[in-house]
């Protein structure tokens, strides 16, 4: 599903250049809920920004579902993320003046399809993440479990079989999080999609069936947690920090 061969990424910040990836190659294989764990300053959200089409690499090799996509166009890599990634933002980036329902719709109609196919889909989406009562609410009417939750069924209405996931909830609290995280595992499941999650948390990380560990720029192992609590992630996390 998701392959990386030798990612490099730098920046130039005035006269100074900063490199965010140092090489990365990560690999995953089948559907499911899976992390990419690491602090502020490792690189993780640069190499989402890489995964979700929205930056190219300097080098190496990024392929998802079997394509390319770290050498493509501006126009091709729109239309591939439209089609084949969802996004999930920590700050939701709901329009604060559409419904819930016309927020789900909103990717379909810049896209140009039909809006009895769209209607139909968003619907569903919305019963499915049990806002069926809550659809014609605009966002300051949600809470903020609820603003996710719209945020989960617009980044599904496509069907796209990767769901990359930006610290989706760095803005709930825990109790809602924890929900949360229960449910992306679901839709994993549900529709045998890939969801990865960027996460510096082991409270969020333990929910994920693979941790990826990335420092520095580089992946330094992996974390299966099958039999972990958030302080067992944390004590293995902290494990192959010492050890990079």
């Amino acid at each position: 599903m998701i392959r990386c061969t030798n990612v490099h990424k730098s920046y130039t910040l005035g006269e100074r250049t900063v490199t965010a990836l140092r090489g990365v190659n990560l690999n995953i294989q089948e559907p499911g809920f899976y992390a990419i764990m690491g602090q502020s300053g490792s690189g993780k959200s640069t190499l989402l920004h890489l995964l979700a089409t929205l930056d190219r690499p300097d080098k190496g090799e990024i392929i998802i579902g079997g394509d390319s996509v770290h050498d493509l166009s501006e126009k091709d890599a729109t239309e591939f993320r439209r089609r084949k990634i969802g996004i999930i933002f920590q700050q939701f980036n709901l329009i604060p003046t559409l419904s819930a329902r016309e927020n789900v719709e909103l990717p379909g109609v810049l896209a140009g399809e039909s809006m009895a196919s769209l209607r139909e889909r968003s619907l569903s989406l919305l019963e499915r993440l049990g806002l069926q009562d809550r659809q014609e609410h605009r966002p300051q009417a949600l809470s903020g479990g609820e603003q996710q939750r719209v945020a989960i069924a617009r980044a599904l209405l496509f069907g796209p079989p990767l769901v990359l996931a930006d610290e989706p909830t760095g803005n709930l609290d825990s109790a809602t999080s924890d929900r949360l995280w229960g449910l992306l595992g679901e839709l994993a499941l549900e529709h045998e999609i890939t969801v990865l999650m960027v996460t510096h948390e082991p409270t969020a990380a333990m929910h994920c069936k693979t941790i990826h560990v990335l420092q520095d720029g580089k992946m330094t192992g992996e974390i299966q947690t099958e039999g972990l609590d958030a302080g067992g992630v944390a004590t293995s996390y902290q494990q192959f920090i010492c050890q990079a």
